[in-house]
């Protein structure tokens, strides 16, 4: 099959066209290569996908309509997926800019372009961040999502209701999925494993926030793989027990699904601290701050709906996952 992937050349998209081109599929990938973090790990993932005749690349912005839009008549995708996006809770407080052009408006160029080439199937990036001041655990894809604390949280709630209504309006099936804390080799330099490893190594403190009263549902980037493949292939259909007087968020009476991607086991934030303590072989030292404006205390992934309708369920302990990265860091940065 012949499959569109955005941010291609991000953490997520560079691991999963590995795994698409591995199962025969032609990838046709695209990214603007922001300097949102670090251009050349971004170059250097790029650089080992081009090598596969079965990868095709174009440097262009989501926001870009026009480039969008001759990219979809110039081909005929089978299944588009969408991870380009401007990412970051705290940034988005500093820059919000550009995330209305990426994730607002990128994302409805997506969609009009999936829309005119009758695409088979729209899957996108949504996040855990959507849950905002739910306090409710596990988070559940049947929860209310109506109060996000950031503004990227309320731009993926968003590319949530985007969605809904193309797959309503136009019987686009599109799946949106919440991703919780991906994280392992070639993993995004913004993220608290890549600071801490570096920080621990450097001899520089790590920013322990919330005074280490934190929980995360860290997800290895493997299981995020599997899961986005999972998905590609189970085609949302309208849910024949949908109903408007008690509406289930997840799906519709439209083509239309959500799930939840996560390890379904949360980390103290201090037990992940120590895992890569012992991986690296030395003591961090630390900087207990307070929780900043936009994140949450913690998160905790309910995926019963991914294992009922994909058999998948996430695994990769943490001790493991921390392991795989902190090996590729000290290769790659020698």
């Amino acid at each position: 099959m012949k499959i569109l992937v955005t941010g291609v050349a991000g953490f997520i998209g560079f691991s999963l066209t590995c795994r698409l081109m591995k199962d025969g599929h032609d990838v046709y990938g695209i990214d603007n290569l922001n300097d949102y973090y670090d251009v050349n790990l971004k170059k250097n993932r790029l650089s080992i996908i081009e090598k596969n005749p079965k990868f095709k690349f174009q440097r262009i912005d989501l926001a870009d309509r026009e480039g969008i839009k001759k990219l979809f008549a110039a081909n005929s995708f089978d299944y588009v997926i969408n991870l380009a996006a401007q990412a970051g809770v705290r940034y988005s407080i500093e820059n919000p800019g550009s995330y209305i052009d990426s994730n607002l408006v990128g994302f409805g160029n997506i969609l009009e372009g999936c829309r005119h080439s009758k695409v088979k199937h729209l899957v996108y990036a949504s996040s855990s961040s959507v849950y905002g001041l739910n306090t409710h655990m596990p988070f559940s894809v049947r929860h209310n999502v109506d109060h996000p604390i950031s503004l990227y949280a309320a731009s993926k709630k968003a590319n949530e209701l985007m969605a809904h209504t193309y797959s309503y309006l136009y019987a686009l099936p599109t799946t949106g999925l919440r991703f919780f804390t991906v994280y392992g080799p070639w993993g995004r330099p913004d993220m608290a494993l890549f600071l801490f490893t570096k920080a621990i190594l450097n001899n520089e403190p790590i920013k322990v926030f919330n005074n280490g009263n934190m929980q995360r549902d860290f997800t290895y980037i493997d299981d995020i793989v599997e899961g986005v493949v999972r998905v590609m292939n189970t085609v949302p259909k309208a849910d024949p027990d949908w109903s408007s007087d008690r509406p289930n968020p997840s799906s519709s009476c439209v083509p239309y699904k959500l799930y939840n991607i996560g390890n379904n086991q949360p980390v103290a934030l201090m037990e992940f601290v120590e895992a890569i303590e012992q991986a690296i072989g030395k003591k961090a030292l630390k900087e207990y701050l307070p929780l900043q404006a936009g994140d949450v205390p913690a998160t905790y992934a309910d995926v019963n709906d991914l294992i009922k309708d994909t058999g998948f369920k996430p695994s990769t302990p943490i001790v493991e996952g921390i392991n795989n990265f902190i090996k590729w860091y000290k290769d790659y940065y020698k």
